[in-house]
């Protein structure tokens, strides 16, 4: 009797899954200001190496760097993937996941990644909610936990202005009224700003930071594709960061050719923007190196056409000028990191080491063999740029026998100037402070 083919899919995911052209090079060779770019190997089907979503026990946390200490703020979440610190110490905290995309990732192709989905733990429905957490008596455990903004959609980057709180859905940048000491918000919300969406949305989530002087947001949108395959007519407005004025809601594209921006932070020496991107796949386990840059204003960074200033062959039809024009960014993150949190450490209490950087969180790949990411790191700046190899922070979210407890994503620096860790699959936030003496 012939298989079903849904019994073929199955065994053909469970070979892909399991195999794949392994990295010739270590992450580190992707990481810094001058990564080694090997020759691209694509394949007719990528390479698949997923970690197994196990989740942790009651006994279990992440492993912090030596002389740091670790524990949950809070657990029992929802998929919980963003954070925001509001000015009296309450932590705002994005439970979401994608919205309803009929167009992405159809035929056998989309069925793959679905399944690599679900293995990951990231397919689970979006809760739609923005949780509030108060650790009032400041044990590092937060002892309100409770809805703060429900029946949003896919909601992720938030920002603070005066009394106005700004979240970012995955279609609109919306408003709502804040005053000091809020534990819910019943009004509904008013938009200011649409954004890019629709039946696709490939990268759906959309990180927001405001200006220092509160009068523009700026949006992370990231692109409608890998590497434009669906064309360039859908990515109008994509891979790029937008400003919005907050007044009139008018926006711009601040920067192109950013695959997929999302976490981003102020640097205070030189007042720049700095951004996570997330680089195409599909070129080999060792390509291509995830990266934070500085933001400039009206700058192009490369995608589609080429990546760190090399050409990508693969990319149809070909824009010679627009490689010309192209940005190199600042700092390699390592390939198929899936860097994604971004925090300035100013204020942070973990010690002399972490006083002037960035903490990364990097979520993990499903695009290298063996796997990278999953894990925070922390990169020394001096003089307003980066300045030092990365050094681990937090570490012990993947096991060596592949199986994953947690993922992180959004960093976040508390009042008390303690690193806050999103933890999307081990639904947890956690709390990373300087080991007592």
């Amino acid at each position: 009797m012939p298989k079903t083919r849904s019994a073929i899919l199955m065994a053909a995911c469970t070979m892909v899954c399991g195999c794949g052209r392994s990295a010739g090079l270590p992450v580190s060779a992707g990481m810094g200001p001058s990564p080694t770019l090997p020759k691209p190997s694509p394949s007719l089907i990528p390479t698949i190496k997923v970690a197994r979503a196990v989740g942790w026990t009651a006994a279990q946390a992440p492993r912090p760097a030596e002389g740091l200490s670790v524990n949950a703020l809070a657990t029992g979440l929802d998929h919980p993937r963003w954070l925001y610190v509001l000015p009296n110490g309450d932590v705002l905290v994005a439970e979401t996941n994608a919205p309803a995309r009929p167009l992405d990732g159809g035929g056998i192709r989309g069925w793959f990644f679905r399944k690599y989905q679900a293995k990951g733990g990231g397919a689970v429905p979006s809760a739609n909610r923005i949780t509030l957490l108060r650790d009032a008596d400041g044990d590092g455990v937060a002892e309100m936990k409770v809805p703060f903004l429900e029946r949003l959609h896919s909601p992720f980057g938030m920002a603070l202005v005066g009394e106005v709180l700004f979240i970012a859905n995955t279609d609109a940048v919306v408003r709502f009224p804040y005053r000091t000491g809020d534990t819910a918000i019943a009004v509904p919300p008013v938009k200011v700003a649409d954004l890019p969406g629709g039946l696709i949305n490939h990268h759906w989530t959309k990180s927001l930071i405001a200006s220092a002087d509160g009068r523009r947001l700026y949006v992370g949108v990231g692109s409608n594709s890998n590497a434009a395959e669906r064309g360039m007519e859908a990515e109008d407005e994509r891979a790029s960061i937008l400003e919005i004025d907050v007044t009139t809601g008018m926006h711009r594209v601040y920067a192109s050719g950013l695959r997929n921006p999302v976490g981003m932070a102020w640097e205070p020496e030189t007042r720049m923007l700095w951004v996570a991107v997330n680089e195409r796949d599909e070129l080999g386990s060792d390509l291509v190196p995830d990266y934070m840059t500085s933001v400039r204003d009206g700058a192009f960074y490369g995608w589609p056409w080429s990546y760190y200033g090399r050409v990508d062959h693969y990319v149809q039809p070909q824009r010679p000028d627009q490689v010309a024009r192209a940005l190199v960014p600042d700092y390699a993150l390592g390939p198929h990191t899936a860097s994604l949190g971004l925090a300035w450490s100013g204020g942070s209490a973990l010690g002399h080491g972490f006083a002037t950087g960035m903490f990364v969180g990097q979520h993990g790949s499903w695009n290298r063999n063996p796997p990278s990411g999953y894990r925070v790191i922390f990169v020394p700046f001096r003089g307003g740029v980066p300045a030092g190899d990365p050094i681990e922070v937090l570490t012990g979210f993947l096991e060596p026998n592949g199986t994953a407890h947690g993922r992180p994503v959004g960093v976040a620096v508390d009042r008390r100037g303690a690193l806050l860790v999103a933890d999307d699959v081990g639904n947890v936030i956690w709390r990373v402070t300087g080991s007592p003496p």
